[in-house]
């Protein structure tokens, strides 16, 4: 019985102490409710367009950065296509004079036995 009284007392300790803090809050805030919301809305607001404001700058310098990235990629690409075609040009020419001299030689060898 005497736990029951106690657990009693400490609900209605906090019961008394939370409707005290409610009313020296309402007492001494500096504005209305609605002043107080219209505030906070405001402030979240501006926060809102803030936020939206930073997040489009980000996208255009992030769609720049992309843009001169694949600009560079591109230009890479078009050297290395010139690159592998000079190489493939000049494998080619040499297997047609390697082609071109054994063909030669086994000519000449022919010409040689008859």
């Amino acid at each position: 019985m005497d736990n029951s009284n106690n657990t009693g007392k400490v609900i209605g300790s906090l019961v008394v102490g939370a409707l005290a803090g409610v009313t020296l809050g309402v007492l001494f805030a500096p504005r209305k409710g609605t002043k107080t919301r219209n505030k906070i809305a405001g402030g979240a607001e501006d926060m809102a367009k803030d936020f939206k404001k930073k997040m489009t700058k980000e996208a255009k310098d992030f769609k720049k950065r992309v843009g001169k990235e694949a600009k560079l990629l591109k230009n890479k690409a078009a050297e290395l296509e010139g690159l592998v075609e000079g190489k493939m040009d000049s494998v080619s020419a040499t297997l047609k004079e390697k082609a071109n001299a054994l063909l030669h030689m086994n000519s000449d060898h022919e010409i040689k036995q008859k």
